[in-house]
């Protein structure tokens, strides 16, 4: 998330049409073989990593591709803290931009090429289909049917459920885990029902979902408004039942103060349901996730995501430019609140020691489904 939070971006129109433009605008699939078509054995020249294409002259991923359009669009200058020889390779390639450039540039990546915007994109991965039987771009068709496929994927209706949950001012420790439950499993049923995160391989969906579960919590918690007390988020995580330290007393106490501090400023942008489905997007689909099979694909998500963010808040809040990057300066603050501070405030008392991680293979593998919106108890 840190390159792709650092580097601007270009607007969708240059990613998300579905026509062919600087090389990485025609998403519809091809043969192997076809003019520009990379066979399944032709890797990345760049990093090595699997070719999706032929992109401004060369065989590249779709990471690099991107980088590379990116770097030239915007006439970026990059500084090498080294020796001006990093290695570049699809786990290093992202460690230093100048190298990454300077070698996209030594093994043909033409500029006047992304400058012109007519080489071809010609294989599909996945999350590309939904781009593909669209009409062309027209205006903000495509943010808007982006954007729609994100919110349409939430399983509740959110301003419904905000609501019940701010009718108790003061929810007791069930209500809490069972609302914390929910934004859980709601997290999962949202990627779930994204139209190309099942695209992705199994270990791949599972390996998104583990790094990036408690971002979305939080999240999720923000935007339904959840209660945040201190006594039974404390008896939540069951500092009650054993006798306790006053040394871990003060770090939960802390914990918890970080955990509201992070919703609490997410509440004061008065974000939206379209802003708050970019963010999760932004942060599910992150390269920095372990054990990915093929890091193109979730670059290009990612990418695409925030570009659909900053187009949208462009256009719904004129009046507010400063409004993206506030929004945008908020993701890396959700990695403060760490997992097993969130799994042991509000989940130890639902599934005792079961990791999350098992619960989100579980529900990826079983397909488990969940009564919504959520009512809190009585």
């Amino acid at each position: 998330l840190s390159e792709f939070s650092r580097s601007p971006r270009d607007p969708p129109r240059d990613h998300l049409r579905g026509g062919g433009d600087g090389g990485g605008g025609q998403l519809t699939s091809t043969r192997a073989g076809e003019k520009g078509g990379a066979p399944p054995s032709v890797d990345c020249m760049v990093c090595g990593d699997k070719s999706s294409g032929k992109h401004y002259g060369q065989f590249t991923c779709e990471g690099c591709k991107s980088f590379f359009k990116r770097s030239v669009r915007r006439n970026l200058s990059y500084t090498c803290r080294s020796n001006r020889e990093c290695p570049i390779d699809q786990h290093h390639r992202n460690q230093c931009q100048y190298c990454r450039l300077k070698k996209c540039l030594k093994v043909g990546m033409r500029r006047e090429a992304v400058q012109r915007g007519r080489m071809a994109h010609t294989q599909t991965s996945p999350g590309q289909y939904l781009l593909n039987n669209g009409d062309p771009y027209n205006g903000h068709s495509y943010l808007t049917g982006f954007i729609s496929l994100l919110l349409r994927a939430e399983p509740y209706p959110t301003s419904r459920y905000g609501a019940q949950c701010l009718q108790s001012n003061i929810m007791g420790i069930e209500n809490i885990c069972e609302l914390a439950a929910r934004l859980l499993f709601s997290a999962i049923e949202w990627a779930k029902n994204i139209p190309f995160f099942p695209d992705f391989q199994l270990s791949d969906q599972v390996s998104l979902l583990r790094m990036t579960w408690s971002e979305l919590f939080v999240l999720n918690a923000a935007q339904c408004s959840m209660p945040l007390h201190v006594a039974p988020l404390l008896a939540a995580a069951g500092l009650h039942a054993s006798p306790m330290s006053a040394d871990r007393v003060v770090a939960f106490m802390d914990h918890i103060r970080v955990f509201q501090e992070q919703v609490e400023k997410l509440k004061a942008l008065h974000v939206d349901s379209a802003e708050y489905s970019c963010l999760k997007a932004i942060a599910l689909f992150t390269p920095d996730a372990v054990g990915l099979s093929d890091l193109g694909p979730v670059e290009s998500i990612q990418e695409k995501s925030q570009c659909a963010l900053e187009e949208y808040v462009r256009n719904q809040y004129p009046n507010q430019p400063s409004r993206f990057g506030r929004l945008l300066l908020r993701m890396p603050s959700l990695r403060i609140v760490s997992a097993p501070v969130i799994e042991q405030l509000f989940f130890v008392r639902l599934v005792g020691k079961t990791p999350i991680e098992t619960l989100i293979r579980d529900m990826l593998l079983s397909g488990s489904s969940f009564n919504w919106p959520y009512i809190p108890m009585q």
